[in-house]
């Protein structure tokens, strides 16, 4: 096997994203040969004996998993205050250390996919990707034509401005004065759709993200998951 970098090893064996097993690397959590290493520059192959926290690495079957995630729920494999995370959810089937790709916001449902493919997720989270991620919704007020186009010409925050958004409001609950709208961007700020109607004073009251691409929710409901299928994932993996 040809040497490969310590953080890519990590990911391939389904500890955690690249990005997350660099994180862990920095803080000690590592050890090659029983020395803990803090530094990224460091190659290893099978010869070496690489631990994270005790654990040796195991080489995982790839597994590929989309969730409809509650709400009330951390997009996460652990929670320091004790919170459910969406592994909770997982049953006895799923053997393998399966992390989210993203994540979505604590009181946000919907859409979420999970994986212990370090290059896939990679790949995913990529700003060149560009998946688009459809939302709905419910705010408070009735958005006009002005506000409509605003967001779909981008927002301008402190830090970037939002690309250009397709936005159609479905429906306006006069009593309650609210209403619902679907959403499609393709990044991934924090926050963002709540931040861009903020922008335009129409608040978000409830969130759901329904397609990531051409994955949709379709069959599952709150809680429940499924593999994807080949097909799926190869046609994800073409993208890049």
């Amino acid at each position: 096997m040809e040497k490969i970098r310590l953080q890519k090893a990590m990911a391939d064996a389904g500890v955690a994203s690249r990005r997350k097993s660099e994180e862990l690397i920095a803080k000690g959590h590592v050890t090659v040969d029983g020395k803990t290493v803090t530094e990224m520059g460091i190659k290893v192959d099978n010869h070496n004996k690489i631990e994270v926290d005790g654990m040796p690495l195991k080489h995982e079957k790839k597994r590929y998993i989309l969730m409809y995630k509650p709400r009330g729920v951390i997009s996460a494999v652990k929670d320091d205050k004790d919170r459910k995370v969406i592994t909770d959810f997982l049953k006895e089937d799923v053997e393998e250390r399966v992390y989210p790709i993203g994540r979505l916001d604590y009181d946000t449902s919907g859409l979420i996919l999970m994986t212990n493919d370090g290059e896939f997720a990679n790949l995913l989270m990529h700003p060149r990707y560009h998946v688009e991620k459809t939302y709905i919704a419910k705010v408070q007020g009735f958005l006009s034509t002005e506000e409509i186009k605003k967001l779909e010409k981008g927002i301008q925050f402190k830090d970037y401005k939002s690309s250009p958004a397709k936005v159609k409001v479905m429906s306006k609950d006069t009593k309650k004065n609210t209403s619902l709208v679907r959403m499609t961007i393709h990044e991934g700020h924090n926050h963002q759709v709540k931040n861009m109607f903020a922008a335009v004073k129409h608040p978000v009251t409830k969130l759901s993200r329904e397609k990531y691409g051409f994955l949709t929710l379709d069959g599952l409901v709150s809680g429940k998951y499924r593999d994807l299928t080949r097909q799926e994932v190869a046609l994800l993996k073409e993208r890049k």
